[in-house]
């Protein structure tokens, strides 16, 4: 089993930036593909990006692409979303998530998640 709690979320003026952490246990991440979705009010969830177990590929939604990066440190079993130059139409709970699949498979369903952190960006 691994578990996964997000950290980092908060109120942001838009044009700012932020970074929310994924730190997992349980077992060690670094065979998983990991991921960040995240939900507005009212709205499905979305996906935002992905990174491969070593970090060396990485995909994005068109919607943060330029804007947002995806790292993570194996060593220290985290997964990072920096966010920058965000936009009231960011604000949303933001959920990371882990897979062993590869990172080039499209769907979105994956094996763990956490609970989320609230991502606000005020205008």
């Amino acid at each position: 089993q691994v578990q996964l709690v997000e950290s980092g979320g908060g109120l942001v003026q838009a044009g700012g930036s932020l970074r929310v952490s994924c730190a997992a246990s349980g077992r060690t991440v670094r065979p998983y593909t990991m991921g960040w979705f995240r939900q507005a009010p009212g709205k499905e969830r979305e996906f935002v990006a992905r990174v491969s177990w070593d970090g060396g590929s990485t995909v994005y939604a068109d919607s943060v692409k330029g804007r947002f990066t995806i790292s993570r440190d194996n060593a220290k079993n985290t997964v990072y979303l920096q966010m920058n130059s965000l936009k009231p139409e960011d604000t949303a709970v933001y959920y990371c998530a882990a897979r062993l699949r590869s990172i080039w498979y499209e769907g979105d369903d994956y094996d763990y998640w956490g609970q989320g952190t609230q991502v606000t960006v005020s205008s």
